[in-house]
């Protein structure tokens, strides 16, 4: 089976020795992604639709970084610091994963900053159409 790791140069990486993406044989894991924008800020502060939307646009980046897709998504974990707010993330989850379906679970947990409302990390496995599976 092969290996192939992506980083994405956030400040935590190195210093924490993880990798943003990882993809082994077929299964991919990306590491809990925030709306922190390549300059350090908070995208869409305290708009949890927003923000939900730009984490999950990156989190296909990085699935394209080490060969999956959005279809190969089979689970996706969401934390958000209030769930009574969760609204935006089901709509931004609804349309992004529409005929997908991943499992989903949303957790309720303290986020690194104030004004970071989501953070999301998901497993895939790269398949073919008919859910067949290369090794």
């Amino acid at each position: 089976m092969s290996v192939r790791v992506y980083q994405s140069g956030g400040r935590f990486e190195e210093a924490a020795s993880y990798a943003r993406a990882k993809r082994v044989g077929p299964f991919v894991y990306i590491a809990g992604t925030t709306a922190i924008e390549p300059t350090g800020k908070i995208h869409a502060p305290y708009d949890v639709y927003a923000q939900s939307t730009y984490i999950l646009g990156r989190i296909e980046e990085f699935l394209k970084e080490v060969g999956a897709e959005r279809r190969h998504v089979m689970r996706s974990r969401c934390y958000l610091p209030d769930l009574s707010q969760a609204a935006g993330l089901v709509k931004a989850h609804g349309a992004f994963f529409a005929g997908i379906m991943p499992a989903m679970t949303a957790v309720e947990a303290k986020l690194t900053q104030d004004g970071l409302m989501v953070e999301i990390d998901v497993d895939a496995i790269v398949h073919d159409p008919t859910g067949q599976i290369s090794f």
